[in-house]
């Protein structure tokens, strides 16, 4: 069965301090999203669909695009590699970009950019997330039965493996149901502290279980989806951007919204491996100690460019 694997990676990282998507943290200088991708293929995905700004483009083909290109599918076919670019030529022309906006609106208008590349179900993932191989297996078997429109699914992973000890994180806090998620709210400053316990500080500190499923975008669908993103996606433009030049339409608010309004059903999906990632500059270095290691007890051969 065709699958696509649709990358994010059009995000400034402005807290890393850098491209993080692009930043050679394996043990032969792999970015992050090759073992995202290597994961996928081996797990019977068909196409990768690659997520950037207008100026990365020759950038992500010399990095991994053309690589993959010439990988080769479960059944022997070529990989089909696509590059779909997040800027304001998707804005409609109802809405009057500031003048002083610079970046995209968020991961929904990130996958809404995707829809000329992609006709089939379809996982989407973060570029600077390690989901681990058995979520790739997790979604990849999930995808393969789940209904043209109204259902999708996600991974779900625990808050505690998540957070960073380099300061705050934004995670999507889950309310799940026998195995379905009933909510979801979209949480920008998860703090953990030196004692172990875990906050959201945004504005007065509140506690959050460590044991929480939190969404990291590692979300899957069928590609119905995109009429709901447009309409969701328009509706933020009109009621919600206005001049805010940060204003963002993200996946998480998106998917909670169409949960309340019962137009989607969502599986929660459970990940035997561990997330790891990189949200400050300051947690290379786990993550570098972190792919060695899976390296060397054979999960990933000696390097991912053969």
């Amino acid at each position: 069965m065709k699958a696509a694997l649709v990358i994010m990676a059009a995000g400034l990282g402005s807290r890393y301090g850098g491209n993080k998507q692009v930043d050679g943290v394996g043990p032969n200088k792999e970015i992050l999203m090759e073992y995202s991708i290597y994961d996928a293929i081996r797990a019977g995905f068909t196409k990768v669909v690659f997520i950037i700004k207008p100026d990365m483009v020759q950038l992500m083909k010399d990095l991994c695009g053309d690589r993959v290109s010439r990988r080769l599918t479960r059944d022997g076919q070529p990989v089909e590699v696509c590059y779909a670019v997040q800027d304001f030529t998707s804005v409609p022309d109802f809405y009057q970009i500031p003048a002083e906006r610079t970046k995209p609106f968020g991961t929904t208008h990130a996958v809404l950019c995707a829809r000329d590349c992609v006709q089939e179900p379809f996982c989407v993932i973060n570029a600077d997330d390690y989901y681990g191989v058995d979520a790739y297996r997790t979604i990849y078997e999930h995808l393969q039965q789940m209904p043209a429109e109204g259902e999708a699914a996600m991974v779900g992973y625990l808050l505690k493996n998540t957070v960073s000890i380099n300061g705050t994180v934004s995670r999507g806090v889950c309310q799940v149901e026998e195995g379905k998620l009933s909510g979801i709210r979209e949480t920008l400053k998860i703090q953990l502290f030196a004692d172990g316990s875990i906050a959201d500080v945004a504005e007065e500190r509140k506690e959050l279980a460590p044991d929480t499923i939190v969404s990291m975008n590692f979300w899957g669908f069928a590609p119905g989806i995109f009429a709901e993103l447009e309409k969701y996606f328009h509706d933020f433009l009109r009621h919600k951007a206005g001049e805010n030049i940060k204003a963002e339409c993200l996946l998480p608010n998106m998917v909670g919204d169409l949960l309340e309004e019962g137009k989607l059903s969502v599986s929660v999906l459970q990940s035997a491996d561990r997330w790891f990632g990189m949200t400050y500059q300051e947690d290379r270095e786990n993550v570098a100690a972190e792919l060695r290691r899976l390296h060397e007890n054979g999960t990933y051969p000696a390097t991912l460019r053969e």
